[in-house]
C-alpha cells in the first residue's frame, strides 16, 4: 500500500489543506475559499465513490449511469468556468466529441472491457482531460477576444467574416490549453511518473505493462484534448459560447 489509511494520513491532509489556504490568503490570490471547498468536496466525493464503486461495477445500467453522471458534472463545471450565461451548455460538445470516439474505439477493439473496474477509471481520466482543455481553451479564447476586441472589429472592417476575425485573434491563446498535456507527455519518465504507471506497478504489473498503459493514457488524452480545444475555439469563434 502506497499510503496507509490512518489518522496520521487525515491529519497530514488537513495540514496541507490549511497550508495551501493560508498561502493563497497571504499572497492575496483570491482563491482561499475555493481551495477549502475543493478539498472538502474531494474528500466527500471520494468517500462516496469508494462506497458506491463496488455496487456500480456489477450492473451495466448503473455503470452507464455513473459514466453519464461524470459527463454531466464535467459539462456543468466546464461551462460555468467559461461563462455565466446559458451558453455554458455548449461545453457538452467539445467534451463529448473528444471523449466518445476514443472510448468507442477502445470498447470496439476490446482494449477496454465493458466492466466498471476498467471502464470507469479510463473514462474518468479522459473526461477530466477534456474538461481541463475545454475550460482553459474557452477562457483563454474569450479573454483574448475581450482584450483585443478592436482588432476583431478591424479585421471585420477589412472584409473578414465574423468567425474568421475571431479565430485569427483567439486561436493562439486557445491553443495554450494544450501545453500542460504536451509537457506532461514530453517529460513522462524524466520528470514525473504519472498515476497510471505507479498504480499498475502497485497492482503487481510489470514495468513494461505499466509503461504501455501509461503511454496509452497520455496519447489518448492528447487526442481528446486536441478535439476539445478545436471545438471550443470554433464555438467561441461562431459566438455560440460567449459572455454577456
Amino acid at each position: 500500500m502506497l499510503l496507509p489509511v490512518t489518522v496520521t494520513l487525515g491529519v497530514v491532509l488537513a495540514v496541507l489543506l490549511v497550508f495551501a489556504t493560508a498561502v493563497a490568503a497571504w499572497a492575496s490570490l483570491g482563491r482561499s475559499r475555493e481551495i477549502v471547498v475543493a478539498g472538502l468536496r474531494a474528500a466527500a466525493q471520494l468517500a462516496a465513490v469508494s462506497l458506491a464503486i463496488g455496487w456500480v461495477v456489477h450492473s451495466l445500467a448503473s455503470l452507464l449511469g455513473f459514466v453519464a453522471l461524470m459527463f454531466v458534472v464535467a459539462v456543468w463545471t466546464a461551462g460555468h468556468r467559461i461563462t455565466g450565461n446559458r451558453a455554458w451548455r455548449w461545453a457538452a460538445l467539445p467534451i463529448g466529441a473528444g471523449v466518445l470516439p476514443v472510448v468507442g474505439v477502445l470498447l470496439l477493439t476490446g482494449l477496454v472491457p465493458v466492466r466498471g473496474i476498467a471502464l470507469i477509471p479510463v473514462t474518468g481520466i479522459l473526461i477530466g482531460g477534456a474538461l481541463t482543455a475545454t475550460v482553459l481553451g474557452g477562457r483563454r479564447a474569450l479573454d483574448e477576444l475581450g482584450t483585443r476586441h478592436g482588432e476583431v472589429e478591424a479585421g471585420m472592417a477589412l472584409g473578414m467574416q465574423d468567425r474568421d476575425a475571431r479565430l485569427e485573434i483567439a486561436r493562439p491563446a486557445a491553443s495554450d490549453a494544450l501545453l500542460p498535456g504536451l509537457d506532461q507527455t514530453r517529460t513522462v519518465g524524466l520528470v514525473t511518473l504519472p498515476g497510471a504507471f505507479v498504480g499498475m506497478l502497485l497492482g503487481g504489473a510489470s514495468p513494461v505493462e505499466a509503461g504501455a498503459v501509461q503511454l496509452f493514457v497520455l496519447v489518448a488524452l492528447m487526442a481528446v484534448q486536441v478535439v476539445a480545444v478545436a471545438l471550443v475555439l470554433e464555438l467561441v469563434a461562431r459566438g455560440l459560447l460567449h459572455r454577456d
